[in-house]
């Protein structure tokens, strides 16, 4: 077994289980020798390959091919992609609860037409997103000076903690808006803390004590393809 292991200024050995292969990472304190976390590993090995089972058995979307009646998710919600060729304007609408129109210039191919969609998934995430660091701005007491969008395959959002900046995963607009202030909130405190120590995750707890099921909310089923997590 392949084991990520990170050493930091930190109290307590921490092992994490990730999506969406079971990815291992062991973060260990500085005076913890090769030896001690090899042994962590071995004892915890019936709950490592547990979880590894579930994130193998967890459904996952083929890549998208943009065609009609293809299943698309946005906001955590299932909705029937209904593609219409026209010489006008490329764009989405939502149509219903169900349905999501796809207005594409004919002959256009898939990467056109996931461009299309990429650009509504961004507009809308950015349209969620300042109002949720504008109320968490007034609870946790940090200023966040500049947040940006971007596709990211190994991470749900990241922050450049001397610039003030957060950046968020586009891939956050098909996941529950709990999930996207769940993220948010986990790179703000990251503003406040660099690592995830143990005081990381008592500022959690302490700002959103149910981030642990948000988390897990993020990620479950149905993944895409190619889809990490924290």
């Amino acid at each position: 077994m392949h084991v990520d292991v990170v050493r930091k200024d930190i109290k307590n050995l921490h092992l994490g289980v990730y999506p969406p292969e079971g990815r291992v990472r062991v973060a260990a304190p500085l005076r913890v020798d090769d030896e001690a976390v090899r042994l962590a590993v071995i004892e915890k090995l019936p709950w490592i390959r547990r979880q590894q089972a579930r994130f193998l058995a967890q459904e996952r979307q083929s890549p998208r091919e943009y065609v009609y009646r293809e299943t698309h998710y946005f906001l955590g919600q299932r909705y029937i992609l209904n593609v219409i060729e026209h010489d006008g304007r490329p764009r989405v609408e939502m149509r219903n609860k169900e349905r999501i129109d796809l207005y594409v210039p004919p002959g256009s191919d898939a990467r056109e037409r996931e461009e299309i969609m990429l650009g509504w998934y961004r507009k809308e995430l950015k349209a969620l997103i300042p109002p949720l660091i504008a109320k968490w701005e007034g609870i946790m007491g940090v200023t966040v000076d500049d947040w940006r969008v971007r596709r990211m395959k190994t991470l749900w959002g990241t922050c450049t903690i001397e610039a003030g900046r957060i950046w968020l995963n586009l891939e956050l607009a098909k996941k529950p808006v709990q999930c996207l202030e769940y993220v948010i909130v986990h790179e703000m405190v990251h503003l406040l803390e660099r690592n995830h120590t143990d005081r990381f995750r008592e500022l959690m707890d302490r700002f959103m004590p149910q981030w642990r099921y948000c988390r897990d909310m993020l990620n479950q089923a149905p993944l895409t393809h190619e889809e990490w997590g924290y």
